[in-house]
């Protein structure tokens, strides 16, 4: 089923809020004659009680509810306003980004928080006295929620510091790919196959962020024994000049040839080295890969496959 869009979502809710405000205080129906408006009250006031003291509610009762309602359907109105103003926004940089993310994670955790304590003034919950005897139970919680404070210490100063932002290719712990969120718990990253991994900002160790700087792509070409070598490098450097008019978005520069590898036990191995950026890692090396079988199987350069001798005792 398809998710509804966040402009959709705001609509909704602010319809709803509208719709409980006026069924719970029929007095904002101006329109109304004064007897009509003066009925309905009456008549929520028999149902419900004075639903218009909302204000002046101190237990839990009719007047509680409806105000804890209002309450939930106002923080979602705003949370959902934040989130479309966010999603509209067309951040120009990585660093921008970020801020947007952390920022869109951040006013879901403010909202539950402003509601709860919201929430408890409304049914009467003397905050003030919780607040000025909590010590205790704050150090208990603190302990407790030690793990979680270090993720969101941790979050800022990520955005902060500049050590990588939405988009940048980085490694985290041995886990490769793109970053695709920086709240304030959690960054998601998702790999060249669509997973994503989800981990906690107070995790986060040994980053190596591979967008800052080109990458080297590095591709061995085998050759037979029997080819001659010299022919293969002419082949060679000429497939590889070629590849900058041929494949501009990924070749800024040609790949550069740098010698024999390797002699391998049934290959002779050329090595070549491609800067490239970290996007292009894998695609630089299939292209150069897919050019060097083409331009040797043309050049008549054997490409060898694993042999193996089998040699027979006389009897």
């Amino acid at each position: 089923m398809k998710k509804p869009s966040r402009g959709k979502r705001v609509l909704c809710l602010a319809a709803a809020l509208i719709l409980f405000l006026i069924a719970t205080n029929p007095s904002v129906l101006f329109f109304l004659p004064d007897g009509a408006r003066d009925s309905l009250r009456d008549i929520w006031s028999n149902v419900f009680g004075d639903v218009e003291a909302v204000r002046q509610a101190i237990r839990v009762n009719w007047v509680a509810i409806f105000q804890i309602v209002a309450v939930v359907l106002t923080l979602a109105l705003l949370v959902n306003l934040v989130r479309l103003v966010l999603e509209r926004s067309t951040p120009k940089t990585g660093k921008q980004q970020s801020v947007r993310s952390m920022l869109d994670s951040f006013v879901g955790y403010a909202a539950v928080l402003v509601g709860v304590v919201w929430c408890l003034s409304a049914i009467g919950v003397n905050l003030s006295t919780i607040f000025a005897s909590i010590g205790i139970v704050a150090l208990i919680i603190g302990f407790a929620a030690e793990s979680l404070i270090a993720d969101v210490i941790t979050g800022v100063f990520l955005v902060f510091e500049d050590e990588f932002n939405v988009g940048d290719i980085v490694e985290i712990n041995g886990f490769r790919g793109t970053v695709t969120g920086i709240g304030v718990r959690v960054t998601s990253i998702r790999d060249a196959g669509g997973n994503v991994k989800i981990v906690n900002n107070s995790d986060i160790r040994d980053v190596l962020n591979r967008s800052r700087a080109t990458s080297r792509a590095v591709v061995d070409a085998p050759i037979a024994y029997s080819a001659d070598l010299e022919q293969a490098e002419k082949t060679l450097a000429a497939i590889l000049a070629a590849l900058p008019k041929k494949y501009p978005a990924t070749f800024a520069v040609a790949p550069e040839y740098v010698g024999v590898e390797a002699l391998d036990s049934s290959s002779v191995n050329l090595r070549v080295v491609a800067e490239v950026a970290e996007a292009d890692y894998f695609a630089a090396a299939r292209l150069i890969n897919r050019e060097i079988k083409l331009g040797f199987d043309k050049a008549g350069v054997e490409i060898p496959f694993q042999q193996v001798v089998v040699h027979q005792a006389k009897e």
